[in-house]
């Protein structure tokens, strides 16, 4: 009875702040300096080994030259560097100098995010590296033009967008990843002594160094501009249809050839795919919509907080049914208000939606608020102890991810309820990405799917069914050959990761060619581009540091030990059982 009087109160808060302008304090500054060492976050408030990565100092250059001298002056004085944005939205520690810290540089573009400019005769912008995405996109259709791929957060940096892989969904004209829009960039890569030990590099679209550049990790040089192509403006017309699953697996090919940004949430545990119709239309078509994505949207620290509280209880309690009531309200949300789609910029009142694409193709109104607003946040910002969570982002070949389906089907089948845990955030993220030249994107037509699920506050701490979400990473990543994407994920993901990309060596090339002294490198970017194992410490599987091959890289002690996955059985997953000679 309280936990239905809670989510009555719950849904009431919900409904009004999607109808009440609600502004949230802004996120927290990635960077924070005391007298003698600097600490480097991400937006979660947590590394995927929750270890923190200091370093000795940070800059902040203003202009191109600034930030050339900075390189400079770390390649001069043999410093590790590495560049964080303003927004510093990457799950992995792909910006961590150092583990040392004493010998390491920060370079921030927090304050190189002013220069955007429009060539609307060749179709194209151009834009520092620190500049958010929004503020190019908001420029760019003031112009009358419109960018046509965006990842679907728009917390990030046109130089760490790109630089990661950052995606939205299209396997229409270059495609959903917005490095396949990239005609040229400007990068700083190290110089000898008569070059000033730093130098700007100009690659254009025609320069083969192009592909290298574009998906950098941020292990090549240190990117200060990025050349961006355009098409004349237009608006995008969307409908939401929340369906019955049961031919997921035959329908998403064709679906994504049919609309033009379209993709699939797919709710396991709930029999229920909700399928994205959503087309360009012409400038002229009525509808002034915008897209609020709920997730993305400002909640009430009040309701942030609530919601981890019911989460921790769940867990704590083994209570499969408290997660699926929360996936059931949840789902029943999202269908009322089309997961945030408004028609007049304030309300939902029927489909299609139809709106400016810059004001449809990606979303994160959370990001934006008067400092003196103290009520409302982002609902994983760390300072408010809201959601707390991992994303899991696995990228298949087309032809192979209708198996994947049928498999994690039988997964479910076992017990649908085990998948409240992943339906309640946003159960499968279906999207679509072309083949690009890219030497660390995808070689061919690609499927990527994201989920998440709970994380809990100590490392040490199992997970309610956290066997079921490790069988589907492990059966993506290792049975299909998924490709992890660069910016999110668990380390184990990345394991063997370079036998995934046919261009790998070639990247490896430019790497040695343009940063011979591994300058730009660290043991963390390292981890990741190779695919390095974890050190097998105790309950190092918990947290996707290592797959368990004995159960003390689960936690015996509370009952979670290494077993066979059900499915798949050569996953090795932790699972509660009361005995380790039990399933």
């Amino acid at each position: 009875m309280y936990y239905f009087r809670w989510l009555l109160g719950f849904l009431h808060l919900l409904v009004w702040g999607s109808i009440i302008l609600v502004h949230s304090i802004p996120p927290p500054d990635p960077v924070q300096c005391n007298r003698t060492i600097c600490t480097l976050s991400n937006s979660y408030g947590a590394w995927g080994d929750r270890k923190d990565c200091s370093v000795k100092s940070v800059v902040y250059p203003t202009t191109e030259e600034e930030l050339r001298s900075a390189v400079a002056h770390a390649n001069k004085n043999k410093l590790k560097v590495k560049v964080v944005s303003k927004f510093s939205h990457t799950i992995p520690k792909l910006a961590c100098p150092s583990s040392l810290g004493h010998d390491s540089l920060l370079i921030s573009t927090e304050k190189y995010d002013s220069g955007i400019e429009i060539d609307s005769v060749n179709l194209a912008v151009t834009a520092d590296a620190g500049v958010a995405l929004g503020d190019v996109i908001d420029k760019v259709e003031e112009a009358g033009l419109s960018l046509v791929a965006a990842p679907y957060w728009e917390g990030v940096s046109v130089a760490g967008m790109i630089s990661t892989g950052a995606h939205g969904s299209s396997w229409w004209g270059k495609g959903g990843a917005v490095h396949d829009h990239v005609i040229g960039l400007s990068m700083i890569v190290p110089g000898n002594e008569s070059e000033g030990y730093a130098k700007v590099k100009q690659i254009g679209a025609q320069d083969q160094l192009l592909n290298a550049a574009k998906v950098s990790l941020g292990i090549l040089g240190v990117i200060s501009k990025v050349k961006l192509s355009l098409e004349r403006g237009f608006k995008r017309s969307i409908t939401y249809n929340f369906t019955n699953d049961s031919s997921i697996e035959n329908n998403f090919m064709e679906h994504g050839k049919k609309y033009e940004f379209g993709d699939i949430t797919w709710y396991p545990s709930k029999h229920t795919a909700v399928y994205r119709y959503d087309s360009r239309v012409p400038m002229d078509t009525p509808g002034d919509g915008i897209n609020d994505f709920l997730g993305f949207q400002s909640n009430e620290i009040l309701i942030s907080k609530s919601v981890r509280a019911s989460e921790k209880l769940f867990e704590s309690t083994k209570s499969v049914n408290g997660e699926c009531t929360l996936a059931d309200t949840t789902l029943w949300y999202k269908k009322q208000i089309a997961n945030g789609l408004k028609n007049n910029r304030q309300i939902f009142t029927g489909y299609p939606v139809v709106g400016r694409q810059g004001k449809m193709q990606t979303s994160g109104s959370c990001l934006y608020s008067p400092k003196t607003r103290i009520d409302a946040s982002c609902a994983w910002d760390p300072r408010i102890k809201g959601l707390f969570f991992y994303e899991s982002t696995a990228i298949f070949t087309a032809t192979k991810f209708g198996d994947f389906i049928k498999d994690v089907k039988k997964l479910r089948d076992l017990k649908p309820e085990n998948f409240c845990g992943i339906d309640h955030y946003n159960g499968f993220m279906i999207r679509y990405i072309k083949a690009s030249k890219a030497y660390l994107g995808q070689s061919e037509d690609s499927i990527v799917v994201d989920f998440n699920y709970y994380r809990a506050d100590e490392a040490s701490t199992p997970r309610l069914n956290q066997d079921v979400m490790e069988e589907v990473e492990q059966m993506a990543f290792f049975k299909y050959g998924a490709r992890p994407h660069w910016a999110k994920n668990r380390n184990l993901a990345f394991l063997k990761v370079q036998s995934k990309y046919l261009n790998f060596n070639k990247f490896i090339a430019v790497k040695k060619q343009l940063d011979p002294e591994n300058m730009l490198s660290s043991e963390w970017s390292d981890e990741i581009l190779f695919g390095k194992e974890g050190d097998g410490s105790d309950g190092c599987a918990l947290e996707g540091l290592c797959i368990c091959s004995e159960d003390r890289h689960c936690s015996p002690s509370k009952g979670y030990f290494c077993k066979p996955g059900l499915v798949y059985s050569e996953a090795r997953v932790c699972r509660y059982s009361p005995s380790s000679s039990n399933l």
